[in-house]
């Protein structure tokens, strides 16, 4: 099995980080400069994950409180599903029962929920990820990384390729981490306890994903061996669905 275009860790030295991490902080503080986060995707694990975020940003002062959350609109009951969202605060479609925070704001339009984005948390079915990014590449801020949350793996003739890897390469070159478990949408919105680990190349970037994702009932650990990372969560879906196959009771007619 061979996986094509696996990105190596961009630690770099210790001396450099902090000096950035310096910078940035100073920055911070002179403009009031902070990351903005974009969801990009709406189904129930992103909705799920926006419940995380959506609290997570007010607690930390480096996040914008604003996160757009990107909807591929439908109806719903003769409403459009943005409007529910943004006045009942639930996505009654894909996860319902389960409150978003009123800082998250669903937006129908692509574009205008990805401007002035530094970080993206790509949450969608792995099939559409390439044509969302082609979209979006040309309308990126200069600084922005992002974080899939996308369990699939495409295949090409040089091999195996990983969501993460379309993703890096369909945004020219956007670093990109990824976050994988055995979770389910409904155990996360419910706050049933759940692990996850976090796959970074960039540690610096690691640390801020950290503090957007993790919280007292899901907890983020970190591996800078993010292929291996997305691999695991991958295979993780063949493994159960071959389970399920085994299961499904069977009626042979002779």
């Amino acid at each position: 099995m061979r996986v094509t275009h696996c990105p190596r860790n961009q630690s770099g030295s210790i001396p450099f980080m902090i000096v950035t991490s310096i910078i940035k902080f100073f920055r911070a503080m002179a403009t009031g400069w902070r990351y903005k986060v974009c969801l990009v995707g709406s189904g129930n694990w992103g909705s799920a994950m926006a419940r995380i975020v959506g609290d997570n940003v007010k607690k930390f002062d480096e996040f914008d409180d604003r996160v757009p959350m990107w909807v591929f609109e439908e109806m719903v009951d003769g409403r459009k599903l943005t409007d529910i969202i943004n006045k009942e605060h639930e996505n009654v479609k894909y996860l319902k029962g389960y409150k978003i925070p009123e800082n998250v704001v669903a937006v129908a339009d692509l574009l205008e929920a990805v401007k002035r984005a530094n970080i993206l948390i790509f949450v969608m079915p792995h099939q559409f990820v390439k044509g969302v990014c082609e979209k979006i590449r040309d309308h990126l801020e200069p600084d922005a990384f992002a974080v899939s949350l996308i369990k699939g793996i495409d295949s090409s003739k040089k091999g195996l390729v990983l969501t993460s890897t379309v993703i890096r390469e369909t945004l020219g070159g956007v670093d990109c981490s990824v976050l994988m478990g055995a979770n389910l949408a409904t155990e996360v919105a419910s706050k049933q306890f759940c692990e996850s680990t976090l796959g970074c190349t960039h540690p610096q970037h690691g640390e801020v994903l950290r503090k957007l994702l993790h919280s007292s009932f899901f907890r983020v650990g970190v591996c800078t061996d993010a292929c291996t990372v997305e691999l695991c969560g991958a295979l993780k879906v063949c493994v159960v669905s071959a389970g399920e196959l085994y299961c499904m009771p069977f009626t042979f007619v002779p």
